[in-house]
This record gives C-alpha cells, sequence and structure tokens, in this order.
C-alpha cells in the first residue's frame, strides 16, 4: 500500500488526529467489532489516476477513499456484524475519520482498544502485572 502521493495525503490526517474522536465508540460493541476486523482486512490502493486536484480538506479525505480498495463483504463477516446496519455503520467510522483507507485506524482509537483488551484480560486474571 505504498504510493507516494497516497501517502503523503493521508499523513497530513494521521498528523492531525484529535483524542475526542474515541468518545464516538466508547459504548458501542458492534463498532468496536468493526474497528478490530478493519485492521485485518485486506486493503490496497487502486492503479488508477493519482492526482488530487483538491485542496478542501473533505475532498481529499472522499478522493483517499476513493482510492481504497477493500471487500465490505469481508470486512463484515470479519467483524461478525450482521448486514442490516453494515452500511451507516461502515460510513459512520470513515465520515468521523476513525479508519484510514489504507487498512489503518485512528491513533487514539486504537490505543483505546488496546487498553480495553488488557482490562478484559487483568479482569479474567490473564495478565500479569508488570514488576515495578
Amino acid at each position: 500500500m505504498n504510493h507516494p502521493v497516497l501517502s503523503e495525503k493521508l499523513a497530513w490526517f494521521k498528523e492531525n488526529e484529535k483524542p475526542e474522536v474515541v468518545l464516538l465508540i466508547a459504548d458501542d460493541p458492534q463498532k468496536m467489532k468493526l474497528l478490530i476486523a478493519w485492521s485485518n482486512t485486506d486493503v490496497s490502493w487502486k492503479d488508477d489516476s493519482l492526482e488530487c486536484v483538491s485542496d478542501c480538506e473533505n475532498e481529499i479525505w472522499q478522493w483517499l477513499w476513493d482510492h481504497a480498495q477493500y471487500d465490505p463483504k469481508e470486512w463484515q463477516e470479519k467483524s461478525g456484524a450482521s448486514p442490516m446496519g453494515f452500511d451507516k455503520r461502515q460510513q459512520f467510522l470513515i465520515g468521523n475519520r476513525l479508519i484510514y483507507p489504507d487498512g489503518t485506524m485512528h491513533s487514539f482509537v486504537q490505543k483505546y482498544l488496546r487498553e480495553k483488551v488488557l482490562q478484559l484480560f487483568q479482569a479474567t486474571g490473564k495478565v500479569k502485572k508488570a514488576k515495578s
């Protein structure tokens, strides 16, 4: 997924992340499942015209997603989500920039999910506390 123009445009979004977006998924297990599944979904860049003619942030975001190639059905199946409402949740994650068109996710969201997993393991006694 390494294409200089796309990578450069995407880097801007990753460098300008805001932590507040975590609140959008904090109490929504379905969206969390979709986020986790996204990081395990095969994503690549389409090999078509790679010239972005806009400087508008929203148009650049759409342009990046127009060049992302993935199978929504694969993503939906990996998440275990029902097909009903999948499109709406998918658009929510994309529109709020919680996932990126290179197969990664917002770094604050990723940290939040990792903390949730660690809490889960600690609650079940499967993770040993680090020695001080």
